[in-house]
């Protein structure tokens, strides 16, 4: 994976935690806590992913 991949799958990933965020609000609002502790999950999954694309794109740069 290139570095302008890393920077699209980063961006893709970003997205899908904020959208997953939003759906666990919406589940919290409702009520259905195991599925908003699932979404919260995932959202941070998907955030966390990110990050380390993010950081081993820029660890790469100084090695």
């Amino acid at each position: 994976m290139n570095s302008e991949e890393r920077k699209e799958y980063v961006k893709y990933r970003i997205e899908t935690a904020k959208k997953t965020y939003n759906a666990a609000k919406v589940l919290a609002a409702n009520g259905f806590w195991n599925s908003t502790i699932n979404r919260l999950y995932y959202s941070l999954f998907y955030t966390v992913n990110a990050l380390l694309y993010f950081v081993r794109d820029k660890f790469v740069h100084f090695t």
